[in-house]
């Protein structure tokens, strides 16, 4: 369906819903011309576990059969600010509300050989992706809600070191959360603590 010149992924009653498997920063001006008039809700799916399945190659035996193996990555609901960071300050719009799907899913990977030296996976390219099952679902209305994901545990101030070992998470992430958090307003700079710049939560 098309509303106000832009196709819409899924409307229901007056919700309008965009799903978005890819990167959010094209989205950017698309949602900021939406929430103008009507609710919007932004769906994010993040793989929680993946399957990686392996087509046998041509000129594989006859019974070669495809071979599957277990990611070891795993997708959380934090992983979010890696593309919540092009659009932090959209979160802000009363209008707009964030639902994050964590999903398992099989990956398929096919051969070509005129990849095989270039590619980084060495031939190997997706062919095809299946979704498994929906293993959980988060809604996030309001910055307040974001703020949330900041562990209970982390203290007062507080640095990006200190949050991605609450979080146990790489440190690019935790400056990616804290760079939303506080172009949304939930957290502010609170000096320094050695060279790394301390943060509290803000309250009220």
């Amino acid at each position: 369906m098309r509303i106000d010149g832009y196709i819409i992924d899924l409307v229901r009653g007056d919700l309008l819903i965009e799903v978005q498997t890819g990167g959010l920063s094209p989205l950017k001006r698309k949602l900021a011309s939406l929430t103008r008039l009507h609710p919007v809700r932004l769906v994010i799916p993040i793989t929680e576990e993946k399957w990686i399945v392996r087509l046998p190659k041509e000129g594989d035996a006859p019974q070669g059969k495809p071979a599957r193996r277990k990611s070891p990555r795993r997708g959380r609901v934090e992983h979010l600010f890696k593309e919540l960071v092009f659009i932090p300050d959209l979160m802000a719009n009363e209008n707009l509300s964030l639902e994050v799907l964590l999903t398992r899913e099989e990956e398929v990977r096919r051969f070509d050989e005129a990849r095989a030296r270039a590619w980084r996976r060495k031939g190997w390219v997706i062919h095809e992706r299946h979704l498994l099952e929906v293993v959980d679902r988060r809604v996030f209305e309001t910055p307040a809600e974001l703020a949330g994901l900041l562990p209970d545990t982390l203290p007062d101030p507080f640095t990006v070191q200190q949050a991605a070992a609450a979080l146990a998470q790489p440190t690019w992430l935790a400056h990616k959360m804290i760079y939303c958090l506080r172009a949304l307003g939930t957290i502010e700079a609170a000096g320094k603590q050695g060279r790394a710049v301390a943060y509290r939560r803000m309250t009220g």
